[in-house]
């Protein structure tokens, strides 16, 4: 077993958490610290057991002895390790401040909802994003965006509310109230109808991988949060948990300002 002297009480309980399978969620849930703690640990238990990933730790706990690395390697680890903190710590403060400018927007959507898809893209690696609000009978409207090519942006002021078909992202979302992630718009066969959205968001945007998350208040549909890459890279798992906390954040702003309009009322 791994000699205890490498590592603290508490980094141990970490490691053998992470190493089980644990999110930072769960451990910091146990432990009862902040999951930025536990990846500040994780990367100090990296770093002593001289590992770069879940498999090798999880191999070190169980008593392997690594294979010997030079210098090369542990720099490679080290930046690694670096850039995954800097991530962490960036993304824990964008959702804190959006946390913080929906407090203080008192209900004026037009402060909240940019700066919400302003961090969406820049964590998410992604060019644009649509918060569409959503109408009944599967209609929608763009409500707010950010980094839009302008053709499509036209599109959407010139159609103003719409309807998507059941092939669409929007029209899958819409009906399965599901995330809906495509990997390349334009290799699904609805590419090659007459689908006005489709031909808008692959021709006037630009648009391959794509993103549409719905919008849940209560069970109640009310709106899509969408981000797009303008090259098929799809979204992964991780990434796709980020956009889903954004778009939570986007209901929470939405309410907000519902309660503040009544309020005023």
């Amino acid at each position: 077993m791994l000699d205890s002297n490498n590592l603290s009480p508490r980094e141990n309980q970490i490691a053998e958490s992470y190493a089980a399978g644990c999110s930072y969620q769960e451990i910091a849930s146990d432990l009862h610290i902040a999951p930025s703690t536990v990846r500040t640990h994780l990367a100090t238990i990296y770093r002593k057991l001289e590992v770069s990933s879940k498999v090798e730790l999880a191999s070190r706990l169980s008593g392997s002895i690594p294979a010997p690395r030079d210098e090369v390697d542990y720099l490679a680890i080290i930046s690694e390790l670096a850039l995954s903190l800097e991530e962490a710590l960036s993304r824990e403060k964008a959702l804190t401040e959006v946390l913080r400018i929906i407090g203080a927007s008192h209900g004026d959507l037009s402060l909240v909802m940019p700066a919400i898809l302003s961090y969406a893209l820049d964590l998410c690696d992604a060019e644009f994003g649509i918060l569409f609000e959503y109408l009944g009978k599967k209609t929608y409207s763009a409500s707010f965006t950010l980094g839009i090519p302008q053709a499509f942006q036209t599109w959407l002021n010139d159609s103003g509310t719409f309807s998507v078909s059941d092939q669409t992202g929007l029209g899958r979302m819409t009906t399965q109230r599901e995330v809906i992630n495509i990997i390349d718009v334009k290799s699904e066969a609805i590419y090659r109808t007459d689908d006005p959205l489709r031909y808008a968001t692959a021709d006037l945007g630009g648009a391959r991988s794509f993103v549409a998350i719905p919008m849940l208040a209560a069970d109640q549909l009310v709106g899509a949060f969408t981000i797009y890459r303008q090259s098929v890279r799809p979204f992964s798992d991780d990434t796709l948990r980020l956009a889903q906390i954004f778009a939570a954040q986007s209901v929470i702003a939405l309410e907000n300002a519902r309660l503040v309009g009544e309020s005023k009322q």
